[in-house]
């Protein structure tokens, strides 16, 4: 910790007589205000449905009465002045208020619908995945830039399998098949009558892409409004102190949370390649036919006209998808109108000349097997392998050029992860499409299988079966690595159990069962740590397998089945066997897909189980895909910055906020948010926080080892608590047990052992929650106040020199 201090405001001194105030922020799943502040009555106090701050009832006025007796606020004069037990009570303690956030990700019905945006979702988290290079360096803004192609990707992969149902499966296969259309009523439209041509089945078929893109579009445009539009708070003089390599921590920067301007533009820009995709399907199958010998002269320079409209649109498209993104010095506030408006709006008008082109009278033109185009899907696995690879590449260039210190050893996959992670992104969009188009087709096709000799219709894309075909073989590695791990950590409970009771001193001896269960919940607790490891094997293997898929679909243009119909011995059926249950498990992905998300649509409880999700997978700002779930950060930051920042300046009294879970995220991330004045008569409260463990790890150059360090040296103080047997948190600076003046641990779970004369029930393993009801948490709290209260400016210490109520140093589960 710094040994000089921000000076109080003008006018503010630092004293017992100031009240003090305690922000509670909860994590993951979210919680009510009444279990929060321990009182079934609660009052809103500011904020709304989605987000709020609550207080008990008995405490809506606590600043006015406060003034009463302290001499500092006098904003009620009318009220009278406190004595007695009550007096003593407000002096004693803090005024406590809950910000619950949980309605930003599971409040509203609507949200259920984000489950189809969960490889937008994963894609965007490769942006911040980035090491922590300088920005300076080259290689960032490479790697911005491939991130952001490979998001594009997957938005023209999500249409192209829609133009794949609806286009080829529905309107160019089943519709032209008798046998097909047979029983379907539903394609009576496109059976017979004006819609009956190829060209104008396709036109009727193309509003169902087309109505995707324009919900994806509503949806971020609706979110946009609300999340992204949040206006940071006024920032007096003064900027955080810069990092080792000269640089101010990302999350510190003014705009970091303020992404209105980028998330306008990439709509844009992603709603026009949604919309140029369906125009190229349309146009592809139309050209093709007045390509032939004998096509209409008139027709053929139309198509060459339109073809070269639509390659400006997508070079347009692109160009506007990767210019410069976010502008974090400072909010800014502009819109690109031309990006914004211009260019969906052009490619709205190249799609409705292509339709108009596509329905135009071609006697003679006739549909069979599939829809011209649909090796599309080869050409965009074959560019996203391309995409991940250079991501990997430039992500190496920029690890080693990190400066000394920027990981110590902790990052994931040494720098890797955010490739990883577009590669997975890149192969659950891939899952998922081609798990529609698979089950889309075994409906339609009844009595045959899609793609086998016989069938009523020719079927998806033959790369699609083989994609389908490789899931199980991935599910496999995904199980051995999964009893590999059960295995593990079985051995280390093993190694841990005679350990535990010898940390508990003084206490009697129970059964061995308990110190096998308390061993248990560590060890499994540790393999959270294993997550790097599975995420590199499943994005080899997926590699591994992806590029066999390619080359196979390619080399035979048969399924997996019929192309190993030659193959010796048991290995025909094998494939069979594998490419009919892959059909059937991504089809099943999708159903449960639907399935979670009507249950959501309808039920709370479940509404708010799915949130969880997103509770961590949307921290981050839309930085990459406009249609992944927006960041509900980019409320709650400013919220709880707004909220420190005007009741110090308001009152001059002090303020612990106290995170717990990615509850610490967001309060770690508003702190940064705040004038260096403000920030130094804060303190910082954590636990069960995985900002180390997680994010310092994965995402570095926010939350790495010197951002972390730079934080504990702008607040007045810090303290984190944690347990061994929590399996999300942790300590938040880099070592085994973190830094002495900020973490306190490993902390004891259970409180106690065996049965005592004060405690005759067992007490419960907490693992990761009610981390409250350990009294570390009340020790550390009221030191943090303490310390403010007294404006000391020697270097903060924990409350007690020794760890506590933990195992004593070098023994225990812990120290292992």
């Amino acid at each position: 910790m710094p040994e000089n201090r921000p000076a109080p405001p003008a006018g503010q001194s630092r004293g017992r007589g100031e009240p003090a105030l305690e922000l509670l922020v909860h994590g993951v799943g979210g919680t009510t205000p009444q279990e929060m502040l321990g009182d079934p009555r609660t009052v809103r106090i500011t904020g709304d449905d989605t987000a709020g701050i609550h207080r008990r009832t008995e405490d809506a006025d606590a600043e006015s009465r406060f003034g009463e007796y302290s001499g500092g606020l006098t904003a009620d004069r009318s009220a009278a002045p406190l004595a007695g037990p009550s007096a003593d009570r407000a002096r004693q303690r803090p005024i406590p208020e809950a910000y619950c956030w949980s309605n930003l990700t599971s409040g509203n019905s609507a949200r259920a619908l984000w489950l189809l945006l969960l490889p937008f979702m994963v894609a965007n988290l490769a942006h911040w995945m980035r090491p922590a290079a300088p920005a300076r360096h080259r290689g960032q803004r490479v790697y911005d830039v491939l991130v952001r192609l490979v998001a594009l990707s997957l938005t023209v992969l999500l249409t192209a399998a829609a133009c794949e149902v609806a286009l080829d499966l529905v309107a160019w296969q089943c519709a032209a098949s008798e046998r097909c259309a047979r029983g379907k009523s539903w394609l009576g439209p496109l059976t017979g009558g004006w819609w009956a041509s190829p060209g104008r089945r396709l036109l009727l078929a193309a509003s169902a892409p087309a109505a995707l893109i324009a919900l994806l579009w509503w949806l971020s445009h609706r979110t946009w409004s609300a999340y992204e539009s949040a206006s940071p708070p006024p920032r007096p003089p003064g900027r955080a102190r810069p990092l080792p390599g000269g640089e101010r921590p990302a999350l510190s920067l003014p705009g970091f949370w303020y992404g209105r301007r980028l998330v306008s533009r990439l709509r844009a820009a992603h709603t026009a390649a949604g919309l140029l995709t369906v125009a190229t399907a349309l146009l592809a199958a139309a050209a093709d036919h007045d390509l032939r010998p004998g096509g209409a002269p008139a027709l053929e320079a139309s198509g060459r006209t339109l073809t070269a409209l639509l390659a400006a649109g997508w070079a347009a498209t692109v160009l506007v998808a990767v210019r410069k993104g976010r502008t974090e010095s400072e909010p800014d506030e502009r819109i690109d109108r031309w990006a914004s408006k211009a260019l969906p709006g052009a490619a709205l008008g190249a799609l409705a000349l292509t339709a108009v082109y596509a329905a135009w009278p071609r006697p003679g033109w006739t549909s069979s097997a599939q829809l011209p185009g649909t090796g599309v899907f080869a050409w965009l696995t074959l560019l996203q392998g391309a995409l991940a690879a250079a991501i990997a590449v430039t992500a190496y260039l920029l690890h080693r050029a990190a400066p000394p210190g920027s990981c110590a050893g902790r990052c994931a996959m040494g720098g890797l992860g955010g490739a990883a992670v577009a590669l997975l992104a890149c192969a659950l969009g891939g899952v998922l499409t081609g798990g529609v188009a698979q089950r889309v087709a075994d409906w339609l096709d009844k009595d045959g299988t899609p793609g086998v000799a016989g069938g009523a219709i020719a079927g998806p894309p033959v790369l699609l079966s083989w994609q389908a075909a490789v899931i199980p073989v991935l599910l496999l590695v995904v199980a051995a690595f999964a009893l590999c791990a059960a295995v593990r950590a079985e051995r280390t409970r093993g190694r841990l159990t005679p350990q535990v009771v010898d940390s508990y001193e003084g206490e009697p001896r129970e059964l061995e069962s308990r110190s096998r269960r308390i061993a248990r919940v560590v060890a499994w607790a540790r393999l959270t740590d294993s997550a790097p490891a599975l995420i590199a094997s499943v994005a080899l293997t997926t590699v591994l397998l992806g590029a066999g898929a390619l080359a196979g679909a390619v080399r035979t243009g048969l399924p997996p089945g019929p192309a190993a119909a030659s193959w010796p011995g048991p290995l025909p059926a094998l494939a069979q066997t594998v490419q009919a249950l892959g059909s059937w498990l991504t089809g099943a992905m999708v159903v449960l897909l639907v399935a979670m998300g009507r249950r959501a649509y309808r039920d709370a409880a479940a509404r708010r189980t799915v949130g969880i999700l997103w509770d961590v997978g949307t921290f981050w700002p839309r930085a990459a895909h406009p249609f992944a779930p927006p960041c509900y950060a980019e409320r709650a930051v400013p919220d709880l910055t707004w909220r420190m920042y005007t009741w110090t300046a308001r009152t001059g009294g002090r303020l612990v906020i106290s995170g717990h879970s990615q509850g610490s995220v967001l309060a770690a991330a508003a702190v940064w948010q705040l004038d260096p004045g403000t920030r130094g008569r804060v303190a910082l409260l954590t636990y069960g926080s995985p900002l180390e463990r997680l994010y310092g790890r994965w995402f570095p150059a926010c939350f790495g080892p010197a951002p972390m360090r730079a934080l504990g040296e702008e607040v007045d103080c810090w303290r984190n608590l944690w347990r061994p047997t929590d399996p999300i948190g942790g300590p938040v600076m880099p070592g085994e047990d973190g830094d002495q003046e900020v973490d306190r641990g490993p902390l004891r779970d259970p409180l106690h052992y065996g049965r005592t004369p004060e405690h005759p029930l067992p007490a419960p393993i907490l693992g990761h929650g009610d981390y409250q009801a350990d009294p570390a948490f009340d020790a550390e709290r009221t030191a943090l106040l303490d310390r403010l209260a007294e404006g000391h400016e020697e270097p903060c210490v924990p409350a007690q020199s020794e760890r506590g109520p933990g195992p004593r140093a070098g023994t225990g589960p812990a120290a292992d």
